[in-house]
């Protein structure tokens, strides 16, 4: 895997301004998140998760510090530039009628044709590709509003693949997923990250799942900040009993499991 670090933060600060002042969320974020790995962003809830990827993907301004993506200031990108660097799925079920599973993937192909620009061959053959990465195939010519809530995030992820950004960054892609599909989901994604040696962002609450497949962990907590390392190491150095234990709850670091005690 690649160890090159393609997006690096630098005591950045987040959060957001009001008319009446400024709400930071969480600073001194020193990181880097390299490609060729699936990383998981974890936290309760509050501590940031989703403020932190708006942040990364310029929904959101930061407040302080420095967000540079291949050694770049994230600023200095154009919106153009952006879109063909960065691709984002969001948590939100997308409110789309009468569009095909095929179309809706082919809108990934916008920032290099516009949004009504006209698609040629090459980025047909780059849709159709990415449908077929995803296994979606049977889907294609199915309407988006019949999809079930797995399917539907399997297509927005082929959707993020016909962009073909070497960053996707992930808002939650598991939740309303049952379990196999967030399984298969996060597999999908660390797969795509190791074959195709993008930057796979996921913030995420599916701890013991994050543990069995991420190859990085960011942990945000309120009290310690950002911890990051492999699942082996944030237990071996107790940062996940830290942040899971609480009442009869408890964290197997040799197993990298979590139990009830009754």
């Amino acid at each position: 895997m690649s160890e090159t670090p393609t997006v690096v933060l630098e005591n950045l600060s987040i959060g957001y301004t009001t008319r009446r002042e400024t709400h930071v969320v969480a600073s001194g974020i020193d990181a880097t998140i390299c490609a060729g790995r699936l990383t998981c962003l974890l936290g309760e809830n509050g501590v940031g998760k989703s403020t932190l990827l708006r942040t990364l993907s310029a929904f959101q301004p930061k407040l302080g510090g420095s967000i540079s993506i291949g050694g770049r200031e994230l600023a200095d990108y154009t919106d153009r530039q952006l879109a063909q660097t960065v691709g984002v799925v969001l948590t939100e079920r997308p409110n789309i009628q009468n569009m095909t599973v095929r179309e809706l993937v082919s809108l990934g192909r916008s920032p290099y044709t516009g949004f009504w620009g006209a698609l040629d061959a090459d980025d047909r053959r780059i849709a159709e590709e990415a449908i077929r990465q995803v296994g979606i195939d049977q889907l294609a010519e199915r309407m988006v509003t019949t999809l079930s809530d797995g399917e539907r995030q399997k297509v927005m992820i082929a959707k993020a693949l016909a962009q073909q950004t070497p960053i996707i960054f992930l808002d939650e892609p598991t939740a309303f997923l049952d379990f196999p599909s967030k399984v298969e989901t996060l597999l999908l994604l660390r797969r795509i990250a190791r074959e195709q040696q993008k930057v796979i962002f996921l913030s995420t609450h599916d701890l013991e799942l994050a543990l069995q497949t991420a190859d990085c962990l960011w942990l945000m907590e309120r009290q310690h900040g950002l911890s990051v390392g492999t699942p082996r190491q944030l237990a071996d150095r107790g940062v996940l009993a830290r942040f899971v234990e609480r009442g009869d709850i408890r964290f197997d670091a040799e197993s990298l499991t979590l139990r009830v005690q009754a």
